[in-house]
């Protein structure tokens, strides 16, 4: 039985990852595609080593992400921005295998640089919309992500490698069959004269019931149709979907105007702003009370942060039994798009990383202190 630890903190099994990056790996084999892990959904550095047996190479959006990934990760690091500057171009390009512009104004700044010492790249937009949520939607009217077809009417390509389209957030097979077909509907003509393709992020394969067949036909297909083509697909979420969790404490219940509220250690605003961003409710379960669906879940409650934010709380949720203080919440699938969106909002810390390896020993990844929140603010 792994020990316990003291609330909060997030706790990473081994296990899971492994299963996830075996998936991975085997679609990447089976498809031919380079398949290559996004640092935006998860950038627990420590965890790089395992992930390093899997994944050939990692996406960069930052010099911070870039740099990480060339010291913890792999010496291949293909870096996108919405924007470069003279003062930063000169180190990306020094850190980075490929790079790719998000409009031709940057291209045209910068390519007489960067031409010859990196594979460079140019996003399109295949204005495909696949996504319901227009916070993670790039293809919305007016997306600042990308050129469009007619942009690229009658421009001059000479020293692009390869393009770069995304338009997918935890998405199915069965949506990139839709926006690739948009795709080369509006970018075929170009595509004979490039190396390479990057199908972008978004693709959750490790979800349960992603058609992953209809992922690896659908790449093998393309590549019959573009045999000069590397396809490169840069998943984040799919590398650590539901690997990981949040514990917590209840620590108080308020009852007001009839709504219970169970004061969580943690807060949602500063660890889990996903939950307000999205709206995103996570699975939350009572830690040590067996889970039986049969069992009638009638106790209702919000969950509340412990920040002074008014609208930090989620919920409601309901639970096979009243909540007390002292009870352990199972906040289900945090290792994604969590531990890189903390903030210390209120000066309220980062709960405790912890990994459990393959034999159940938990081994304590950084805890955080008030000296963090100090020099955070310096």
């Amino acid at each position: 039985m792994p020990q316990q630890s003291n609330t909060p903190y997030y706790i990473v099994y081994e296990d899971r990852l492994r299963k996830n990056l075996e998936l991975i790996a085997d679609v990447a084999k089976r498809s031919g595609a380079k398949i290559i892990m996004a640092l935006k959904a998860n950038a627990l550095w420590k965890n790089f080593d395992i992930i390093a047996e899997y994944a050939p190479a990692a996406t960069a959006s930052s010099l911070n992400e870039m740099r990480l990934i060339r010291d913890y990760l792999s010496k291949e690091v293909h870096t996108y921005s919405p924007a470069y500057t003279p003062e930063n171009i000169e180190e990306f390009v020094e850190g980075s295998t490929h790079l790719t512009f998000n409009s031709l104004s940057q291209l045209r700044r910068f390519l007489p640089q960067v031409k010859g010492r990196v594979s460079v790249g140019l996003r399109v937009n295949p204005q495909c919309s696949v996504i319901d949520t227009e916070i993670y939607n790039p293809a919305i009217p007016g997306s600042r992500f990308g050129v469009s077809d007619k942009q690229l009417e009658g421009q001059d390509l000479t020293g692009v490698d390869g393009f770069h389209f995304h338009a997918l957030c935890e998405s199915s097979a069965e949506d990139l069959v839709k926006v690739l077909a948009a795709f080369e509907q509006k970018f075929g003509k170009y595509l004979p004269d490039l190396k390479w393709v990057n199908f972008g992020g978004g693709h959750l394969m490790t979800r349960k019931g992603y058609d992953t067949e209809l992922l690896i036909k659908t790449i093998q297909e393309f590549k019959q149709r573009h045999p000069n083509l590397e396809v490169i697909l840069e998943p984040g979420s799919a590398f650590t979907w539901q690997t990981g969790d949040l514990m917590a404490s209840v620590v108080d219940i308020v009852d007001n105007d009839g709504i219970k509220t169970a004061i969580l250690d943690v807060s949602f605003a500063c660890h889990m702003p996903d939950t307000l961003e999205m709206p995103y409710n996570p699975v939350v379960t009572i830690e040590g009370y067996p889970e039986d669906d049969t069992v009638e879940k009638k106790y209702e409650y919000r969950l509340g942060g412990n920040s002074c934010l008014t609208g930090d709380f989620t919920g409601p949720y309901y639970f096979p039994r009243e909540l007390e203080i002292g009870d352990i919440l199972r906040l289900h699938d945090m290792n994604h798009y969590t531990t890189v969106k903390t903030n210390m909002f209120n000066g309220i810390s980062h709960p405790s990383l912890i990994f459990e390896d393959l034999k159940g020993e938990r081994i304590v990844m950084r805890e955080f202190t008030y000296e963090d929140y100090r020099d955070r603010m310096a």
